[in-house]
């Protein structure tokens, strides 16, 4: 019983990482990288939809991102998603393809980034913290019911705050490393 509660608070904490991990994709750190483009949603025949299932989105250069749509139609509906998206980006278009220029960060936006990233890290801490705060309820559930020993409840608990702090490292160093690449110039 107990390490089917461990087992399942270990899939939930990996499930969070991940999901930061995707998070701070998005922030901008100078460079040009598709996955900023994730969250944009163009409205395709009065349905929002993710700009990767209607444009082929690529990196032309370190500074450049380029969005091929599928049909010509779409290019003023992606245009207009890229830009009223919360990324501070301007794209253009030449009729056949969306050029969406990366501007180097200025020192006061890559701090405004840093605090977003660790916003996001604090969000996740506090996911993981209400995952170990079920986990521990599970446990007093099950010692409740008599199906673990009172012992093996706070060995339990012991596992458990152990598993919650390679957690929060793993996603302060996902953080510093974040950090690091915004700051670099």
């Amino acid at each position: 019983m107990l390490q089917d509660v461990m087992d399942d608070l270990d899939e939930k904490y990996e499930s969070t990482l991940k999901g930061l991990a995707k998070e701070l994709q998005k922030i901008r750190t100078g460079r040009a990288n598709v996955t900023m483009l994730d969250g944009v949603m163009v409205e395709y025949y009065g349905t929002p939809t993710p700009l990767q299932q209607v444009a082929t989105v690529r990196v032309a250069d370190p500074r450049l991102i380029t969005v091929q749509p599928w049909e010509g139609k779409l290019i003023p509906l992606i245009e207009k998603a890229i830009g009223s998206s919360d990324l501070g980006l301007n794209p253009s278009n030449d009729g056949q393809i969306v050029r969406v220029p990366i501007p180097p960060l200025s020192g006061e936006r890559r701090q405004d980034l840093v605090k977003v990233a660790k916003r996001a890290g604090e969000d996740h801490k506090i996911v993981l913290r209400n995952h170990r705060r079920d986990a521990n309820d599970m446990l007093k559930e099950l010692e409740k019911s008599s199906e673990i020993t009172e012992d093996d409840m706070h060995k339990g608990f012991e596992k458990i705050n152990a598993l919650t702090e390679t957690y929060t490292k793993k996603i302060d160093s996902m953080l510093e490393k974040k950090e690091e690449e915004i700051l670099e110039v």
